[in-house]
């Protein structure tokens, strides 16, 4: 590790603060919406055959998977 120090000016500190927390706010909201779509695919596993098409989503998709344990829908982001 480098030890060192950066000078910038307040406004620009403060512009940093206030995207760092915008980043926290919407990682939430993408947490929330993520476990949402579980729950949905979850159910829909239940009422329909949908192997085929989770299979072709999960080659087709650049970031994430789909994955079931069980009737529970998990997604996974392909670099975890």
């Amino acid at each position: 590790m480098v030890k060192g120090s950066v000078t910038i000016s307040i406004e620009d500190f403060q512009a940093f603060l206030e995207s760092a927390e915008k980043y926290k706010q919407l990682e939430g909201r993408l947490n929330i919406a993520r476990k949402e779509l579980q729950v949905f695919l979850s159910f829909l596993a239940t009422r329909e055959d949908l192997e085929k098409y989770i299979d072709e989503f999960n080659r087709q998709s650049q970031t994430s998977t789909i994955v079931f344990e069980g009737a529970q829908a998990i997604i996974k982001m392909k670099d975890d």
